[in-house]
């Protein structure tokens, strides 16, 4: 187990909550396991009811426990981007080492020098990341460790969140039962997971993190995260059409949204996509009525969306990418290529386990934590090791129990017959 990393990462959704435990074996990223308990107690911009979010942390770590055989004790946490904020501050610190080279604890004191800076009190320092560090006159993106001078400037991007949230969230967790291993925000963590800043180098990136109630915006350019801002509509208020025309629940609307409608086509099937009973009587509704209830609040939602883009396509090159739950909506990338006139993609993981948009950010937190702990410096698991190596140990002797001890039956013995052929 010592080659092995194992952290937990949990984000609160406008309507679950995401866990995902996965590993870094050998370098390559595995998801063990993943748990979404539904959960109402966050809005867009605050937590309205604390014990809900709690309650459900607590039911997704507790349903994970059982599949893995360990306690989930520290988790990377997923901050909403409302009122998010960057400021970007430059730390100049002297290289005292006898040698005068440059050292991880050099960077280290360069971050904790920014960490420092006066910030509004509104806002809560929740990331600091070094984008750029400069000595003897020449800037790199990587740590110039071993490079001989006598000071080094690092540019570090400070992220920022609202304070109250921040810390009513990371109360929720704490009450919760765990620990809190580093905090990054949630579109920040999408575009590690997708590798935005490094396409987003010499273009702008606009990341729409389409959720149920809500929609993220952030804006990725010159290789870092420059804004979010967040809009209370997602594919929920969209769907709500569907639900007052004809009386469906909305967790139903939104899953025939997802996966029944083809949201970019004028004329769809006119066969059913749903049937349901309402007392005696049958009913249906076929994808072209779904489509036709759908686009007015979809035209409304893309109206917002061009609003607030604008200004950003105006400055520049810029491409689109849709994630979140709204992601897996059929059509919407098509009409938001369409409206907006740039190139338009929806993201969906492609690790095993977790294909899903809706756990981008999820994922991403597993990525953005690795790249900090050459400077962190410290590595530490998200599990009660102990356990989970002995539950380990203790599936692989079943296992072993199981095969030496198979029922003697046709297929085992053409099973042990192909065995013996290959060897």
């Amino acid at each position: 187990m010592s080659n092995k990393q194992i952290f937990a990462a949990v984000e609160v959704a406008d309507h679950e909550v995401r866990l995902v435990v996965g590993e870094f074996f050998n370098t390559r990223f595995n998801i063990i396991k993943v748990e979404k308990v539904p959960c109402f107690g966050l809005s867009f911009n605050e937590i309205t009811n604390p014990t809900e979010v709690t309650q459900a942390i607590r039911t997704a770590a507790d349903n994970a426990k059982k599949m893995i055989g360990a306690d989930i004790k520290k988790v990377i946490l997923s901050m909403p981007s409302y009122r998010f904020r960057k400021f970007t501050v430059r730390s100049t610190v002297d290289i005292k080492g006898i040698d005068q080279c440059v050292t991880i604890q050099d960077v280290r004191e360069a971050v904790k020098k920014a960490q420092n800076a006066k910030l509004d009190e509104s806002y809560a320092l929740i990331q600091a990341l070094c984008i750029k560090y400069t000595v003897n006159g020449v800037s790199t993106r990587r740590i110039p460790l071993g490079e001989h001078c006598t000071q080094m400037a690092v540019d570090i991007d400070l992220l920022c969140a609202d304070r109250k949230l921040s810390f009513d969230l990371v109360s929720c967790v704490e009450n919760a039962g765990l620990n809190v291993l580093d905090i990054f925000p949630d579109v920040y963590a999408a575009g590690k997971e997708a590798a935005l800043f490094e396409q987003a180098t010499d273009s702008q990136v606009i990341i729409l993190k389409i959720e149920r109630s809500i929609t993220t915006l952030g804006l990725a350019k010159n290789g870092r995260i420059a804004t979010a801002a967040v809009m209370p509509a997602g594919i929920g208020a969209i769907a709500s059409s569907v639900c007052d025309t004809y009386g469906i629940s909305s967790d139903t609307a939104v899953e025939l949204m997802k996966y029944s409608a083809r949201l970019d086509q004028k004329v769809c099937s006119t066969n059913p996509v749903y049937i349901w009973a309402d007392g005696k009587e049958t009913k249906t509704i076929n994808e072209q009525q779904l489509v036709d209830c759908l686009a007015p609040n979809i035209d409304l939602w893309l109206n917002s969306i061009e609003k607030t883009c604008v200004p950003i396509l105006q400055a520049g090159e810029t491409t689109v990418m849709i994630t979140g739950e709204g992601g897996e909506t059929q059509g919407l990338c098509e009409l938001v290529q369409k409206r907006l006139r740039v190139e338009t993609t929806c993201y969906i993981p492609e690790t095993l386990g977790g294909r899903n948009a809706g756990l981008t950010a999820c994922l991403g937190l597993f990525y953005a934590y690795q790249d900090k702990l050459p400077i962190e410096g410290s590595i530490d698991d998200s599990l009660d090791m102990d356990a989970f190596t002995k539950a380990v140990s203790y599936r692989e002797k079943s296992s072993k129990k199981q095969e030496n001890g198979k029922e003697d039956t046709l297929t085992n013995k053409l099973k042990g017959l192909f065995l013996e052929g290959k060897k």
